[in-house]
């Protein structure tokens, strides 16, 4: 366990400016959101007349836009895309860390086995991702009992909110196997950076393309808000997509680790 309360301690300051920027950036986007629902009727007529291509890559869904979930499910555009650059650079750091810093064979000539450093850095990353959402999920829900002034229901907004934690999965489950495929990555940021970028990007446009099969590719179109809202679930067919990926990534990742070459400092 010291291998893992290491890593909270050395990731905790990285981790709070994350959840103060995301939080922040939830709390003033929905203090616009009653101004943002004042004239509905307009606004809904503007947003019908726009071509449907253009409303889906825009996370525009007319009949859910001014209710709370459509609000935060178009805000979360921009936190799962923060949410995705978090988690995967969380996922790349914490075990490349020690090659790049060569601190990698002093850790592995303490009585402990490969498995166990690679399960409790894991661990350590699962739980910072955790109390991300955790601490987002409650800034929400504060200010949406604030800004709203019609009831909602919690669960729903708890399942649209639920989405940043499905899809840092992923990219942490990503960020694992790069690590230990990449000999010594020099800076965690260039990869997981490019990556979650190129992910949303991938998403955007086979959704302007009108590319279904686009939703199997990016892991950002894995989770409609529009299902998730009518259906008060998640599509089933993309958790099981979600979990092999997830299951695959940490176990090649387990394999690749215990079986490579750790360089020595030199």
């Amino acid at each position: 366990m010291r291998v893992y309360f290491r890593e909270l301690k050395a990731y905790r300051n990285s981790t709070i400016i994350w959840i103060v920027s995301l939080s922040l950036l939830v709390i003033v986007f929905l203090s616009m959101f009653p101004s943002f629902t004042k004239d509905v009727e307009e606004t809904k007529k503007i947003l019908h007349n726009l071509p449907p291509f253009m409303a889906s890559a825009a996370g525009i869904s007319p009949d859910i836009m001014f209710s709370i979930y459509g609000f935060v499910s178009w805000l979360l555009t921009f936190v799962t895309l923060a949410g995705a650059v978090q988690a995967m650079n969380l996922g790349v750091g914490i075990l490349s860390k020690e090659e790049s810093g060569k601190t990698a064979d002093f850790l592995l000539t303490k009585p402990i086995s490969r498995q166990s450093v690679v399960t409790s850095k894991l661990l350590a990353a699962f739980s910072l991702i955790l109390i991300t959402n955790i601490i987002l999920c409650i800034a929400t829900l504060v200010m949406a009992a604030v800004v709203v002034d019609t009831d909602f229901s919690t669960t729903t907004l708890m399942l649209v909110l639920g989405k940043l934690f499905l899809i840092q999965m992923i990219f942490l489950a990503l960020g694992f196997l790069v690590s230990v495929i990449i000999n010594r990555v020099k800076s965690a940021i260039a990869v997981s950076l490019p990556a979650a970028f190129s992910f949303f990007i991938i998403g955007t446009l086979g959704v302007l393309l009108g590319v279904d099969s686009v939703k199997y590719i990016s892991p950002f179109k894995f989770f409609d808000s529009d299902y998730i809202i009518n259906n008060n679930a998640y599509d089933v067919k993309f958790l099981i997509v979600e979990a092999v990926f997830v299951l695959v990534a940490v176990t090649l990742s387990y394999i690749i680790y215990v079986k490579k070459d750790i360089r020595a400092a030199s």
